[in-house]
C-alpha cells in the first residue's frame, strides 16, 4: 500500500468490467476510496460489493459519460459521499471494426460522444476539484492514438482527439501542479472488442482475437496505479506499441504498411 494514495478519492469511469474493473480493486488496494462509474449499474453494484466486502471504502453512480448531467451528477454525487476528488481516470470507452466507405456516420458520433466527449465532459466537472487537490487525470487511451488503424477511423479519431485534449491540459496546467497522463494499454483481454460497432453501430459479437494470449486488465491496471504514484506523462505498455510510436515518428510510411498488414490479418477482416 502506497502512502502516497492512502484516503485519496478516485474515479473510474468504466468501472463495471475490463481495465476499469480491475483499477478499481487496484487503487481500493492502495488504500484508496473509489468511485465507480458506468451505464451497468447491476455490474457495478457487483464491483462494489466485492470491494467493500475487501474492507475498503466505494461507492457507485450509474453514469452515461456521453451524457454531460450524468458526468456532472457522478462529480456531484462524489463530493457528496467523499467530500473531494484527488483522481480521475477517463477509462470508459468503445471501439468498432469497418472501412469507413461502408460506414453509417452515427457509429463516428458514437465513439466521439463517449471516448472524448465522456473524458472532455468529466473532466471539466472534476477540474476545480483536481485543481485544489493538485491530483491526476488519467485518460486511457491507445496506440491508435498515436497510429490511424484501418478499419477503426472512429476509434483513431476519437483516441488522437483525447490525447490532443490532455496534452493541452497539461501544458495549459504546467504551473499548477496537477498530473495528466495517457495511458496506451496496447491489447487487452476485455469485452472492448465484442462490443466493437459494425458498419450498422451494432455490437460485432466475436473478437478476432484469442483474448487469453492478450495482456490482462490486471497488468494494466498495476501499471496505472504506478503511473500515479509516479506521476508518469505517458504509459505505452507493449513493446510493440513503443515500437509504432518510435517508429511513426522517423518512418511513417513503412509503419501504416504495418498497420495495414496486422489488420489485414485478422479474423474477418474487412480487408
Amino acid at each position: 500500500m502506497s502512502a502516497l494514495l492512502k484516503d485519496k478519492v478516485v474515479v473510474i469511469t468504466g468501472a463495471s468490467s475490463g481495465i476499469g474493473k480491475a483499477c478499481s480493486f487496484a487503487f481500493a488496494k492502495q488504500g484508496c476510496q473509489v468511485m465507480l462509474a458506468a451505464r451497468d449499474e447491476k455490474k457495478l453494484a457487483e464491483v462494489s460489493e466485492a470491494i467493500r466486502s475487501s474492507g475498503s471504502t466505494v461507492a457507485y453512480c450509474k453514469t452515461d459519460v456521453s451524457m454531460e448531467d450524468d458526468c456532472r451528477r457522478l462529480m456531484e454525487e462524489t463530493i457528496r459521499q467523499f467530500g473531494r476528488i484527488d483522481i480521475l481516470l477517463n477509462n470508459a470507452g468503445i471501439s468498432m471494426r469497418a472501412v469507413f466507405a461502408d460506414l453509417d456516420l452515427k457509429v463516428l458520433r458514437q465513439l466521439m460522444d463517449i471516448n472524448f466527449w465522456g473524458t472532455v465532459y468529466c473532466t471539466k466537472y472534476a477540474m476545480n476539484e483536481i485543481l485544489k487537490n493538485k491530483g491526476s487525470i488519467i485518460g486511457v487511451s491507445s496506440i491508435a492514438g498515436y497510429q490511424g488503424l484501418p478499419g477503426r477511423t472512429g476509434y483513431s479519431s476519437s483516441k488522437f482527439a483525447m490525447n490532443g485534449f490532455l496534452s493541452a491540459l497539461r501544458v495549459e496546467n504546467l504551473k499548477k501542479g496537477i498530473h495528466v497522463m495517457v495511458v496506451c494499454p496496447g491489447y487487452t483481454a476485455s469485452n472492448i472488442r465484442n462490443t466493437a460497432l459494425n458498419k450498422e453501430g451494432k455490437p460485432q459479437g466475436d473478437s478476432p482475437f484469442d483474448e487469453n494470449k492478450l495482456m490482462s486488465s490486471e497488468a494494466v491496471a498495476d501499471a496505472i496505479v504506478n503511473g500515479v504514484i509516479k506521476r508518469k506523462r505517458t504509459i505505452i505498455l507493449t513493446t510493440q506499441g513503443k515500437l509504432t510510436v518510435l517508429l511513426g515518428k522517423f518512418f511513417p510510411s513503412f509503419i501504416d504498411r504495418k498497420a495495414f498488414e496486422l489488420v489485414s490479418k485478422e479474423k474477418d477482416s474487412p480487408f
